[in-house]
């Protein structure tokens, strides 16, 4: 049984004042039928005549999208909240919704696929002058990739992404999807966290975008960055013979789209300098750090041997060749682009 606290205090409750767990009756009636537990409030919630549920997921699945839901605040669609910019359109997409079985793969395809969604990001004249903001759909979206997805696009351009669905954290293979990284309710990863990837403490339906020059860093310097960034150079040495090709091939795979003639001369150019002033230095033998051997974890499979010291040699035989360390700084400013970190 639950009681009214006295004055708000957790431990202070007033036992002559019980009150018993209930729903907001002005959203939806309650089924006097349902057993007043977690299964009867699912039940209330998912009722296909519930006017808001629905709402509230298609909402949140048009903001996942297009950058901004029909309703703005997608954290609240309550009398304090946004009111929709396209009402008519969010009920039929919530009917819609209810009776495809709340088929969110479906909503997703139906969305991405629309003729709204298709158009070019790059607004008109025209369309600049009549919506700025973009709130009335006059051009596609413009939006940066979040955390998990900047790191997986990486892994992905790179070829090394484990794409199996299920198993093992990255803890115990680092090229898995970012959905399975280990996270601590307070302390989310530092480089998710300066991409806005918020704690676990509250739930957080939108995230904010921020553009800071700690994000750079973590693009140019982390080791997982970095490492991605030697393996696109291997790839793209191996799938073509011209430094001018292989570049554009690293664009490609990473952006998803060929390189404007500006980009292309101007990574070109990078790609010049770094090989002239690395065939300058001297080469200078590796010396790899002193690490202590980790316990063998009983559950994990063996290592196939030599496997440890792949990543050094690789690493080595980059260094060791101006011009495949010359591409490799042009890969790691290729993933630190605007280009890289959004989707247009």
């Amino acid at each position: 049984m639950a009681y009214v606290l006295t004055r708000g205090e957790y431990d202070k409750p007033d036992l002559t004042k019980p009150c018993a767990p209930g729903v907001p009756t002005q959203v939806f009636p309650w089924d006097e039928k349902q057993p007043r537990n977690r299964l009867g409030l699912a039940r209330w919630l998912t009722d296909p005549k519930n006017p808001l549920t629905a709402r509230v997921a298609v909402n949140r699945l048009w903001a996942h999208v297009f950058g901004n839901g029909l309703v703005a605040s997608s954290e609240n669609l309550g009398l304090q909240g946004d009111q929709a910019s396209h009402p008519e359109l969010l009920d039929t997409l919530a009917v819609d919704f209810v009776r495809g079985g709340w088929n969110t793969k479906a909503m997703l395809r139906r969305l991405v696929l629309s003729a709204t969604f298709q158009q070019a990001s790059t607004p008109t004249a025209a369309a600049r002058e009549i919506d700025p903001a973009n709130k009335w759909l006059a051009r596609g979206p413009v939006l940066r990739l979040t955390a998990e997805m900047v790191r997986d696009q990486a892994l992905l351009a790179s070829g090394k992404l484990v794409e199996k669905v299920g198993g093992a954290s990255v803890q115990e293979n680092a090229h898995r999807r970012s959905v399975y990284t280990f996270r601590k309710r307070t302390a989310p990863p530092d480089n998710m966290l300066i991409f806005d990837a918020g704690s676990r403490e509250i739930c957080q339906p939108k995230r904010l975008n921020t553009n800071t020059p700690l994000q750079a860093l973590v693009l140019l310097n982390n080791p997982g960055f970095v490492e991605s960034a030697q393996q696109i150079a291997l790839r793209v040495s191996k799938e073509a013979t011209d430094p001018k090709d292989q570049i554009a091939l690293a664009f490609r795979h990473v952006c998803t789209r060929s390189p404007r003639p500006t980009e292309l001369t101007a990574l070109v150019e990078l790609y010049t300098q770094q090989k002239a002033q690395l065939a300058q230095l001297t080469p200078v033998a590796p010396v790899e750090p002193v690490a202590t051997e980790p316990k063998p974890d009983p559950k994990a499979k063996a290592e196939p041997k030599g496997k440890r010291a792949a990543a050094p040699a690789k690493a080595a035989a980059i260094s060791a060749d101006p011009a495949l360390a010359a591409l490799t700084l042009v890969c790691s400013t290729i993933l630190a682009s605007d280009a890289a970190v959004t989707s247009r």
